[in-house]
């Protein structure tokens, strides 16, 4: 991952996070800024195997615990409205925003 620091990624996460704009998310994209042990992110060590370290993208930290995957990623996202379909309940159609957080302006 440490190949990736100073570029634009995209990462996705293991569960929803709450932004500024009061949207969850599951993925966020920005300049990846570094990968840190958790004792320089937060101060302390910390004792969980997963939760050891940290990554900072842009305007956020996200616990390696929380990575699933980071992508490269250059270009900006379409971050639009999202429309799925649903088998139950009759092929019902919904739209959502789209899950991507972006970290920084452009």
């Amino acid at each position: 991952m440490k190949k990736y620091i100073g570029k634009k990624v995209l990462v996705t996460t293991s569960d929803w996070f709450l932004a500024p704009d009061g949207l969850k998310y599951q993925g966020a994209w920005g300049t990846l800024n570094s990968i840190n042990e958790a004792k320089e992110s937060v101060g302390f060590a910390i004792n969980r195997a997963h939760a050891n370290w940290f990554i900072e993208i842009g305007n956020m930290v996200i616990a390696g615990c929380q990575v699933l995957y980071l992508i490269s990623c250059e270009d900006k996202p379409e971050t639009g409205t999202v429309e799925d379909w649903t088998s139950e309940g009759g092929g019902t159609k919904y739209s959502h925003p789209s899950s991507i957080y972006i970290t920084e302006p452009l």
